[in-house]
């Protein structure tokens, strides 16, 4: 019931994605079903920065779930200018913004220049963060906007096929793990099978066994401390709240990670431009995608701001995007009052 909420705001937080901004006329998704608006994403990323600095509660943070710039832009010559351009206006956001990868991010910089650029997120923050092992190349990591709360943002991308040297063995692995499902010349279309193996796609990705491993221990801690943790990344992993092709490689592992904790209430994800939701029956979880900027006409939005409640959050969606509600699970002890 409505009266029994708790009523104290703790803070709020902006989401976008998928903005895939090039500066080139519309066009269309691959299979040339759906149009694409490359210019006018900018604008209606101001508008959601527009919104969140006139919000009477600036919110804590941004996130930002991938594909920020398109990869129409690497043939062009244009990456680093598109970038730049997407940048500058998120720079005035009234908060810090966190970065996602996706499968954009590659088509458009290697692995090593990205954890090198601004889009790394550890490299650009006061806050402190807990990251994925050093020298393992995984852009993972985790931050506490506020006490009893942790984000954890994870690379889909780290087994994969996209940002890897060709001779790498991150690169053989990916190969022969997609090929065991998808016979195509082209791995960017999908396998015929009408299931869930059309996710073996070459946009598409996994998370490794050490990415696991390290979020397994820090859900471990977060546990213990009866923490409320959201995970985000570019793939969506559960089949209901997004398109088939666009499942992480290795959902069902994330997921195994997931269910064996108690602490996660919400993941969220891009990539599936229709956006989805779903919520675990079993554990509670919140599973949430949403909508892309890039399939979103010029005179709508795509965006939402976040209030964060002890016992729930709100999501006020902004034009293609729903509004939720998203009640912590029963399992979750409540730590903050009325």
């Amino acid at each position: 019931m409505d009266d029994c909420r708790q009523q104290t705001l703790l803070f709020t937080f902006g989401v976008i994605a998928d903005i895939q901004y090039a500066d080139i006329d519309d066009g269309f998704n691959y299979t040339r079903t759906r149009r694409r608006y490359y210019r006018s994403g900018l604008q209606l990323l101001r508008n959601a920065r527009k919104s969140w600095s006139e919000s009477p509660v600036k919110p804590a943070f941004i996130l930002q779930l991938g594909d920020i710039i398109d990869g129409f832009n690497k043939p062009k010559d244009a990456s680093e200018s598109a970038l730049d351009t997407v940048l500058r206006e998120l720079s005035s956001c009234p908060a810090e913004v966190y970065h996602v990868w996706g499968n954009h991010e590659f088509y458009n910089f290697s692995r090593s220049a990205l954890l090198r650029s601004k889009l790394n997120s550890t490299l650009h923050t006061d806050r402190s963060m807990s990251t994925a092992p050093a020298g393992s190349g995984i852009y993972a990591y985790s931050f506490s906007p506020f006490p009893g709360f942790t984000f954890v943002v994870l690379d889909a991308y780290d087994v994969s096929l996209l940002g890897r040297e060709k001779d790498s063995k991150q690169y053989v692995d990916a190969m022969n793990l997609i090929k065991q499902y998808n016979k195509n010349e082209d791995l960017n279309c999908p396998p015929a099978f009408n299931n869930l193996m059309q996710r073996f796609t070459m946009f598409n990705g996994g998370f490794s066994k050490d990415q696991l491993d390290w979020l397994d221990s820090l859900l471990s801690s977060a546990d213990e401390k009866q923490e409320k943790v959201t995970i985000v990344s570019h793939l969506p992993i559960r089949p209901e709240c997004t398109d088939t092709i666009c499942l992480a490689w290795n959902f069902e592992e994330l997921l195994a990670v997931i269910r064996s904790h108690t602490s996660v209430v919400c993941y969220m994800a891009g990539h599936a431009h229709d956006g989805g939701y779903c919520q675990d029956k079993d554990t509670g979880v919140h599973h949430l995608t949403v909508d892309g900027v890039i399939e979103t006409p010029p005179d709508s939005n795509a965006f939402a701001t976040v209030s964060v409640y002890g016992d729930r959050m709100e999501l006020k969606g902004y034009g293609s995007i729903t509004d939720r509600v998203f009640l912590f699970p029963s399992r979750q002890n409540d730590t903050y009052g009325n």
